[in-house]
């Protein structure tokens, strides 16, 4: 490639495998879409954006179905100079890597196979691998305990070698179950069946990547249809376990004493059991043991659903690890872990098998156009001299409940009365000084469950038109006609959360489907810096936000686009 051609692209390689992207750039929204694919966001001052190249984003993406000249070919055309070659050496071993090491059965026996005898030599040497092993099949072949299939896997990715799981599953209890009057969307049909991959041995396991409202829970319905066994669906919390119940009742030949419910004061074992995360991981006292794990092996699951599987808590990764006959399926909006455990995804629950760039099905109108918009707001003069003396986690609740966001929310209600309006926060107190203030109704986790469904019907009915809600909202809410979310605080800088609230207005709509999410920040405060970091995400996904900056600085409702 020419140098003249190299001068011209849009992003900027580095020998650590970081990649500058100019969002200025005529090309920079392409190679954004592209780089997203391989490479992970990881900061975004201003128009320059950081994404780095890691081994378990080239495995992704390897399992994804992209080659490393696919990845090379877009590094190239994009690139203002010539690409390092530590990056392209780095890249094409990562991809020989990837498929190197199997877990294979023949004859009733798990093998982990190897393409290179020698390499295979070493890890076997290892004492954390040579646990796992049973003894040598063949230079190229080890036999394996069964029980440590998982955990072989999850010892191998962190030296560096993932393994294809080959070595296939049991079917579990047969269950009669068909999905009724259910539409697939082509992206829905094409998730459950790469997924499924009948006849294939690389199928049954997997992380399905799909927007909020883009239908997760019915892709998981289909495949349970497809493959009529028990199921073990684990999810967030009680409100998601009653809209997958509603969901499986709806939509499926499944009748209520096939469906049960393992969440609050309910102990239901049936075919198809729905439990929480929170359940499942409660013990009385540390010592304890965690007596509600036995629900993995109360039935011979042919199935197991892990609902937004990027909050999968770590001891149920420790029973993943055991279940690995079992078909696992995630489900999630994105792969983001805050404690950075992607790697057990991975191998534990199984690679990415599909993913949807949120503008995609935008584009088509599968969800509502959105827009961004962080408003930046000055600190009350009166937290002043509190915010300067305070910790940094105090400075942080100090900015978040900044008392001058009651003006701004007062003024953003104004602007979209008509509009279905969720008021979003992680602080209580916050919140109750909201709801006293405004005169609208709050949910928090605390909220009865009858009094809880009765302000989500009366939102969706459209009788109530702004409704508070805590993080309880940040998952499994299925309010459809919400249009406009005002973030007043959050959980410091998540991405997954900004992901998640975000994705509590992109159900489609009628009329003009368009959605706006504002998130308001006090100026020149921590909040600033973690509002930094939690946008990341929605930037990978093409987004951008429009900053409004308001109070002091301009007068209300001017606008500077960043």
């Amino acid at each position: 490639m020419s140098t003249l051609a190299h001068q011209s692209g849009a992003i900027m390689i580095q020998p650590n495998f970081t990649i500058l992207l100019d969002k200025r750039h005529p090309q920079g929204e392409h190679a954004a879409e592209q780089l997203a694919g391989f490479a992970d966001l990881i900061k975004r001052p201003g128009d320059l954006h950081t994404y780095r190249v890691t081994p378990l984003s080239i495995w992704n993406a390897a399992a994804a179905g992209l080659s490393e000249n696919d990845i090379l070919d877009v590094l190239e055309r994009h690139n203002r100079f010539e690409l390092p070659v530590q990056v392209e050496t780095g890249i094409v071993e990562w991809f020989a890597r990837y498929g190197q090491l199997r877990l294979e059965q023949r004859g009733g026996t798990i093998l982990l196979v190897g393409s290179d005898a020698i390499v295979l030599a070493e890890l076997a040497a290892k004492p954390a691998i040579r646990d796992s092993l049973l003894l040598k099949d063949s230079d190229h072949a080890w036999e394996i305990r069964p029980a440590h299939r998982g955990r072989l896997k999850q010892e191998l990715i962190r030296i560096g070698y993932p393994v294809l799981d080959l070595a296939g599953y049991h079917s579990g209890e047969e269950l009669q179950v068909s999905t009724r009057e259910l539409a697939l969307r082509d992206y829905q049909q094409q998730a459950v069946e790469l997924f499924y991959k009948e006849g294939s041995v690389h199928g049954g396991s997997g992380v399905l990547v799909l927007p909020c409202g883009a239908g997760k829970t019915v892709v998981g319905l289909a495949a349970l249809a497809k493959l009529k066994c028990a199921a073990l669906i684990l999810t967030s919390n009680v409100i998601s376990v009653k809209q997958w119940k509603q969901e499986l009742l709806n939509k499926t030949t499944l009748r209520q004493e096939d469906i049960g419910e393992y969440a609050g004061a309910l102990r239901e074992v049936r075919p198809v059991t729905i439990a929480t995360y929170q359940i499942i991981t409660h013990r009385s006292a540390k010592q304890e043991d965690y007596v509600h794990m036995k629900l993995f092996s109360e039935r011979n699951w042919g199935l197991i659903i892990y609902d937004e599987v990027h909050l999968l808590p770590a001891p149920v990764f420790r029973m993943t690890a055991e279940i690995q006959a079992t078909r696992r399926m995630g489900l999630t909006a994105t792969l983001i872990r805050e404690d950075g455990r992607e790697e057990d995804v991975f191998s534990l629950i199984g690679p990415k098998r599909f993913d949807l760039p949120w503008k995609t099905l935008e584009s088509k109108g599968w969800i509502a156009a959105l827009s961004c918009v962080e408003i930046r707001i000055p600190l009350a003069e009166a937290c002043r001299e509190k915010y300067c003396k305070a910790q940094p986690r105090g400075k942080q609740r100090l900015a978040s409940e900044n008392p001058l966001k009651l003006d701004v929310i007062s003024e953003l209600l104004e602007r979209h009365v008509g509009q279905q309006i969720l008021i979003i926060g992680q602080y209580l107190n916050q919140l109750e000084h909201l709801s006293s203030r405004l005169g609208i109704p709050m949910l928090t986790g605390s909220t009865p469950h009858d009094e809880r469904e009765r302000l989500f019907e009366q939102f969706r009915q459209g009788k109530l038109s702004v409704l508070i809600v805590s993080k309880v909202a940040n998952f499994a809410v299925n309010l459809p006609d919400a249009s406009v979310a005002i973030q007043v605080s959050g959980s410091f800088g998540s991405r997954q959360e900004e992901a998640q609230r975000t994705g509590r207005i992109l159900r489609p709509k009628s009329g003009s489907n368009e959605a706006r999410f504002y998130s308001l920040v006090t100026e020149g405060t921590k909040e600033t810096e973690f509002a930094l970091k939690r946008q990341m995400f929605m930037i990978e996904q093409g987004y951008s936000y429009e900053l409004e900056m308001w109070g002091n600085h301009t007068e209300p409702g001017k606008a500077a686009v960043t």
